[in-house]
């Protein structure tokens, strides 16, 4: 590891410690030339597959992107940034268990749906309905009563109000 500040390749380890997650370890150095410290974050450096989009073009797998989908599916949703950075990595670990070299992003997609049904029924909806192109109103319907058929969801509201009676805002306030 070269010094920042003088260039110099004698650096030595001060201390080391591992984040909380176990995925990184942080070492504080210092320079045995200039004296300086710096602290550098060791990770784990595995290659995923590359994604083939549906135009036939090839990208690097791409976490940002991935974090992206989720936090715009899950806008203005009472899920925490840990459950979201869970989900984030969950997907990131199906896909380190893939053995191929190449996944379509059709599967990357499934992968995501699959820990936002988990997560919130109202983002799965969202991602689904862009990432399935629904063409109309009959599409969301379809889905929405496989999701309600599939998953009874015990923490989560219901997605459509099946009652007579018209949603009253200020119930919604009380839940």
């Amino acid at each position: 590891m070269h010094c920042p500040f003088c260039q110099s390749s004698d650096t030595r380890v001060i201390d080391s410690r591992v984040s909380e997650d176990g995925a990184t370890i942080r070492r504080r150095r210092e320079c045995e030339a200039c004296g300086e410290r710096f602290s550098t974050l060791e990770t784990i450096e595995l290659k995923l597959p590359a994604v083939i989009k549906s135009d036939g073009r090839r990208d690097q797998f791409d976490a940002r992107k991935l974090r992206q989908s989720f936090d715009r599916a899950l806008h203005k949703r009472a899920v925490s940034e840990e459950q979201i950075e869970a989900a984030v990595r969950a997907v990131i670990q199906q896909l380190r268990r893939t053995t191929e070299r190449e996944l379509p992003s059709r599967r990357v997609g499934e992968f995501v749906m699959a820990e936002l049904r988990k997560l919130d029924h109202v983002a799965f909806v969202r991602y689904a309905s862009v990432y399935r192109s629904f063409e109309d109103v009959a599409d969301f319907r379809e889905e929405l009563d496989r999701l309600e058929r599939d998953l009874p969801g015990e923490d989560q509201l219901p997605l459509l109000d099946t009652g007579v009676v018209p949603f009253d805002k200020t119930e919604r306030k009380k839940r």
